[in-house]
């Protein structure tokens, strides 16, 4: 029986480096530590009905430093995936999703590892997951540590990340779980992680595709915070709770609030440079960005094409940094035939500079 799953105004759980809502008890740095828990705009019941009427394998596997990592793949098949994007909504993009077991398996042709957002699990990436075992591979889709039902340490910005995704590749190939070419495909903090991930496992990985990726990450957050906190409120809390944001993290507040996560995590987050990891990962990178992305700007994605001129970029048209990940029409056919014509290890394909 055909199960349906209505994901009507959730894009922000594939949003990647978005604040969720303001929580009073979290101070910023605080937030920007630790997520403090998955986005209440993630369905998660909603997804977990879906899957439960779903062939899948699911497990956890330990991380860099033996924290636990949940995962979920799908096995090649037709899942009958019926996706349609309905356009922006009044806050986000909309989508509707259908599936249903597929009606045939077949044999790998290789492994998608899926690496989602900050405040988002592996099941928010749903959709890509069924899309490309619908091309052949088996997907893996993980929840980052401090995600969903991945266990709890360090945040690293897609350094200690990146860490944890070898140790799950390494892993679930000994299970026998990942099986042929690897390929990575990260949103936002995942695709930040993808990259780290791919310097590290070297010539394992035949291809990363790398969606609306911050170039560093305290500059992504000096960035990031202004935009959110400048949007007009949404709810009547947030005409108390914005203005005090904005005067408590206006200017020098933030560099505080930074130095601050710095102390919490030992890690300088202006020292987090994705361009260098990435000048470093000797498997073809496709580099995907929105061109009306206001939470990461498109100025840096076009910085981490500069820094790696092996790697491929594309610049998308009428998309910000919410909706391009949930556009499979526009980005699905472009994502299997990266995948597709790296699996061999030839040589990295030559992709469009831009997309209309």
């Amino acid at each position: 029986m055909l199960r349906s799953l209505a994901l009507a105004g959730v894009c922000v759980m594939l949003a990647g480096f978005a604040l969720s809502p303001p929580v009073p008890s979290l101070s910023l740095s605080e937030r920007l530590a630790a997520p403090g828990g998955t986005s209440p705009m993630v369905p998660t019941e909603r997804i977990d009905a879906l899957l439960s009427h779903l062939p899948h394998r699911q497990g956890t596997v330990a991380g860099s430093d033996g924290v636990a990592l949940h995962w979920v793949g799908f096995d090649p098949g037709n899942y009958q995936l019926d996706y349609r994007y309905l356009g922006k909504g009044t806050r986000f993009p909309e989508f509707s999703l259908h599936a249903s077991a597929p009606i045939q398996e077949a044999a790998p042709r290789g492994t998608v590892i899926l690496l989602h957002g900050w405040m988002m699990d592996g099941g928010s990436l749903l959709p890509w997951s069924l899309e490309l075992a619908q091309q052949g591979y088996r997907t893996i889709a993980l929840d980052l540590r401090n995600h969903g039902r991945s266990g709890h340490a360090l945040s690293g910005y897609g350094t200690r990340e990146g860490d944890d995704v070898v140790a799950a590749v390494n892993a679930l190939r000994q299970q026998g779980v990942v099986s042929g070419p690897v390929h990575l495909l990260g949103v936002s903090y995942g695709a930040a992680t993808a990259i780290f991930a791919a310097r590290e496992l070297g010539d394992q990985v035949s291809s990363v595709v790398a969606m609306e990726s911050f170039d560093n990450a305290g500059q992504a957050i000096r960035t990031m915070v202004p935009h959110m906190l400048a949007k007009p409120p949404e709810r009547w809390s947030d005409y108390v709770a914005l203005p005090i944001a904005r005067w408590q993290y206006g200017g020098r507040g933030l560099d505080e609030a930074i130095a601050t996560t710095d102390r919490k995590l030992g890690l300088n987050l202006d020292r987090v440079d994705v361009g260098q990891a990435l000048a470093q990962v000797p498997s073809c990178v496709l580099l995907v960005h929105g061109r009306d992305d206001e939470h990461i700007p498109v100025s840096q994605g076009r910085a981490l094409a500069a820094a790696a001129p092996n790697a491929r970029y594309l610049e998308v048209a009428n998309e910000d940094h919410l909706s391009l990940p949930m556009r499979l029409d526009r980005l699905s056919p472009v994502v299997n035939d990266w995948f597709a014509e790296t699996a061999d290890g030839k040589g990295c394909p030559r992709a469009p500079l831009a997309m209309q």
